[in-house]
């Protein structure tokens, strides 16, 4: 795993090297992942990505599955997880971060297809792969348990 990228330290929209940004928690639920995924839509047509772009779909639907695993394989009963989003002062470079508070549980290696593509379950991570330029496993930032699944997608 690598630590290439400082974990994000600020959430008032604007970091000092001009990038914008977004951080917040959300509960561990079905439904905190279902509002992860909207705040980030609604989050890049503020940024300037329209809600029909592909970027916006894009991103979405990669915020989408990592809240969906943190929720589901990264829950520890009474423990939000944090989405963090970054537009590069270039606006060329989208990054994504879910951190979670179990770290007993790294993800699977995603660089392989799931064995059966059409099964209902097994293939989010492969599915972000695929999508982003970059994908890496970090430890939490903050130095408490858990983990950072991180996603670049560049525009």
């Amino acid at each position: 795993m690598t630590t290439e990228i400082p974990p994000f330290e600020r959430t008032d929209g604007h970091t000092p090297s001009g990038e914008e940004s977004f951080s917040l928690c959300f509960t561990s639920t079905p439904r905190g992942a279902r509002l992860a995924r909207r705040l980030t839509s609604h989050r890049l047509d503020a940024w300037g990505f329209p809600y029909a772009s592909e970027v916006n779909e894009t991103v979405t639907l990669v915020v989408a599955e990592l809240a969906a695993n943190a929720v589901t394989h990264g829950r520890v009963p009474g423990r939000d997880f944090r989405l963090a989003l970054a537009l590069s002062a270039a606006r060329d470079l989208v990054r994504v971060e879910v951190t979670d508070t179990r770290d007993d549980r790294p993800p699977s290696d995603a660089s392989r297809p799931p064995a059966d593509l059409e099964a209902e379950t097994g293939r989010g991570l492969w599915l972000v792969s695929q999508l982003a330029s970059r994908v890496c496993v970090v430890p939490r930032g903050d130095g408490g348990p858990g983990k950072t699944v991180r996603a670049e997608l560049t525009l």
